[in-house]
């Protein structure tokens, strides 16, 4: 699971990364016992390279999320492009120059240690058959 364990959320629907249009629902505590609902819209995926997803309802005025994969001989790198527009107009924007920004960095943090952990866990238990010589 990518989601921290210190945010309190809970995903309603998942969607599928491979298909344009499908939708992830996530309903999210951001502060205390105020909830809202968040879905999110693949709108491009463009395998090995990239997928993105929109906010269409959620708790910022616009939310744009690409993801950027660079393979490499040993390995590749995961890259997340996030572009936002906060809530709240100036007040929003005050916030997002550190409230903001700091939970989306712990986040994301969070996410690519998961994502890596998971990624080498894969390639240990990898059987290689090969013929002999």
């Amino acid at each position: 699971m990518l989601t921290p364990p210190w945010e309190r959320s809970r995903v309603v629907q998942t969607a599928k990364i491979s298909e344009v249009g499908s939708q992830a629902i996530i309903e999210a505590s951001i502060f205390g016992p105020l909830k809202m609902r968040w879905v999110a819209e693949h709108t491009e995926y463009n395998p090995p390279f990239s997928f993105e997803d929109v906010q269409r309802k959620g708790p910022f005025r616009s939310w744009r999320h690409r993801h950027l994969i660079k393979a490499y001989e040993n390995g590749a790198v995961l890259r997340d492009e996030i572009t936002f527009a906060p809530p709240l107009g100036i007040v929003g924007g005050w916030l997002a120059g550190g409230l903001i920004r700091r939970r989306l960095q712990r986040l994301f943090d969070y996410r690519h240690e998961v994502t890596r952990l998971a990624c080498e866990e894969r390639e240990a238990t990898r059987t290689v058959v090969s013929r002999p010589l």
